[in-house]
């Protein structure tokens, strides 16, 4: 940030619906914040726990903690009381930021009592420090959370733009939430990292989302999760490929002929990349190249070679200066992801052809078995998402009365009640009979973990009514 802000000091980095901020400007913001940090108490090294929305205020405080090498706690401003206050007691922070008027015996402090005057940046954080502690998905009561280096933060600001051919031309539009990695190490720290733009959104709104392009006059953005089909599933307008965007970047990849028709009616290009909480470091379609339906090949750094990948019993493996140290005081759960010579192990089951192209199996946790065969719910998933009466699918293995599993479908509709025989049928028309599911639920939403993961282990396993199966249909 001080960099950019030597750079270019009047040139426009931040831009929300509420305003504009320059380079320079940011930059004395966010010193300001941190000498108010510094004026309750915070030191380098604390915990401080953060109720990250997507606001200038919240911005500016991350980047005001990260300046001063405190540790910046991301909390779902979603998150309950009792969450919050099983957070409180596995970190001991020092302090809560937060609007929410928590009262967890911790001194809190409101986003808008930390403005503060235009000053000089200082830089109190090293390289290895902790930068943030990310909770990620985990089934037991107490959260994991991902241990992330000022290193990391910095080698994916400096690898993003380099990754997906972006320049101080460019202004990077996110909705994503400022609690997960994506949008600060990629939208957030690439912007400073090559002069560009950084367009804030509060949120992800369909109707909305192609209106704020034309606005801010973004011309990258990134999606998660369903965006891209909710974007798709949206009446199409004449205007809708009229905006400045030209790249996206997501993951995972969509089917090839739904890339081509996504890039198409919107008048961009698509950019699939893979990678965690664990590592911003993973995988990325190299610029210039299509590999549809793959992750790609291993990220590298502008400077070289950092970054290498394994397979090892068809698990990808990561080993790269952007690997988290473990989890949070974790030692057995650290000790599982990270090998004695630092190899991540990430979890999910990948192929690699001869060109070092990756392409997704499945998460190693998820495999289902049934009738004496392996199949991967992503593999059905895909086909029930092509399908234009479903929005998002998630696809789990329940008990079965004979042995092994049973394959059941949770169906987000897109239009309404979904008809279950129908989508059955398109099943067996696409899937060898094995991989068909048998049971079927229509629901408002998917669970997610605190990094949008689809949370299955939320989904319910029993058969609850209105539940279709298509073995004994009513």
């Amino acid at each position: 940030m001080r960099a950019a802000a030597d750079r270019d000091p009047e040139g426009v980095w931040l831009r929300t619906d509420a305003g504009t901020l320059t380079f320079a400007a940011a930059a004395g913001q966010v010193a300001g914040v941190a000498a108010a940090l510094r004026a309750a108490g915070v030191r380098r090294g604390d915990l401080v726990l953060v109720t990250g929305r997507n606001t200038p205020a919240y911005l500016l405080c991350w980047l005001a903690l990260t300046s001063m090498g405190a540790v910046a706690v991301y909390v779902n401003p979603a998150s309950t009381a009792a969450e919050l206050a099983g957070l409180v007691a596995q970190t001991r922070p020092r302090m809560i930021v937060s609007d929410d008027p928590w009262e967890l015996g911790v001194p809190r402090v409101g986003v808008g009592e930390l403005a503060g005057g235009s000053e000089e940046l200082r830089v109190e954080a090293k390289p290895d420090d902790l930068a943030t502690l990310i909770p990620t998905s985990g089934t037991t009561g107490r959260s994991k959370l991902v241990m992330q280096t000022h290193r990391a933060y910095a080698l994916a600001g400096e690898g993003f733009p380099f990754w997906m051919g972006l320049t101080r031309e460019d202004r990077l539009m996110t909705s994503l939430p400022l609690f997960h990695i994506n949008a600060p190490a990629y939208s957030v720290l690439g912007s400073l990292a090559c002069g560009a733009g950084l367009i804030l959104l509060e949120r992800f709104s369909a109707s909305g989302f192609l209106d704020a392009a034309r606005r801010h006059g973004a011309t990258e953005f990134n999606a998660i999760g369903a965006m891209l089909e909710i974007l798709m599933r949206r009446p199409e307008q004449p205007g809708d490929a009229g905006t400045p965007l030209r790249l996206c970047y997501t993951g995972p990849a969509p089917a090839r002929e739904r890339q081509l028709e996504i890039e198409s009616r919107f008048g961009l290009r698509i950019v699939v990349g893979y990678a965690l909480s664990e590592s911003p470091y993973g995988l990325i379609w190299p610029r210039g190249s299509r590999p549809y339906g793959t992750l790609g090949t291993v990220r590298q750094h502008p400077s070289g070679t950092i970054n290498h990948a394994r397979v090892e019993d068809g698990e990808l493996l990561l080993r790269n200066p952007a690997v988290t140290p473990g989890y949070w005081e974790m030692p057995e759960e650290t000790a599982e992801v990270l090998t004695e010579d630092g190899w991540l192990r990430t979890g999910d089951l990948v192929t690699v052809d001869e060109d070092g192209v990756y392409t997704f199996v499945s998460r190693r946790k998820e495999v289902l078995r049934r009738r004496g065969e392996n199949l991967s719910p992503l593999e059905v998933e895909e086909v029930l998402t092509a399908h234009p009466d479903v929005l998002e699918c998630a696809v789990v293995g329940v008990p079965s009365d004979l042995s092994e599993e049973e394959v059941k479908a949770f169906i987000v509709p897109a239009n309404g009640t979904p008809d279950f025989p129908a989508l059955h049928a398109w099943a067996s028309e696409h899937l060898a009979a094995f991989k068909v599911p048998r049971f079927w639920q229509a629901v408002p939403s998917l669970p997610r973990t605190p990094t949008s993961r689809v949370a299955k282990h939320l989904l319910p396993r029993d058969n609850p009514p209105g539940e279709y199966d298509a073995e004994n249909p009513a």
